[in-house]
């Protein structure tokens, strides 16, 4: 299994609160991988100010995140792992999100610039057109 989606511990024993640090963490790892610009990491995680963002990132387990962005994070992991089923190199699933796009919902742009777009929405359907891929709709 991938080291970004491993299991941190049993679902029971884990508090809102330390969900919330690892989908963290793993959103930064992401966000390397994906070699995202702060800017760009802002915006995927609703615009929160710089400065709370960088007290996420300096210490994740005494973010206090809004609804909101627990959504844009749990769609984000969702979008990764797809790709990592979808795509098991992980170079090409990494590249995968930058490059161009013909697919109807990516109307030639790709799907970082769909998720840039700002909602959550854009999020969750490209989390929606992975899983139909995945589960051979969408394509």
């Amino acid at each position: 299994m991938n080291a970004l989606l491993a299991p941190v511990a049993a679902a029971t024993d884990v508090s809102p609160e330390r969900m919330a640090a690892a989908g963290l963490r793993a959103f930064m790892r992401i966000a390397e991988a994906w070699k995202l610009t702060v800017d760009q990491q802002l915006r995927l995680l609703g615009a929160p100010p710089r400065s709370t963002f960088f007290a996420w990132r300096k210490h994740p387990d005494k973010a206090a995140l809004p609804r909101d962005t627990l959504e844009r994070l749990s769609n984000i992991l969702g979008i990764y792992k797809s790709l990592q089923i979808l795509l098991p190199d992980t170079m090409a699933a990494d590249v995968w999100v930058h490059q161009p796009n013909q697919a109807p919902l990516f109307g030639g742009g790709s799907a970082l610039d769909r998720m840039l777009a700002g909602n959550v929405s854009d999020l969750h359907l490209v989390r929606r057109y992975l899983d139909g891929v995945r589960g051979g709709g969408w394509a």
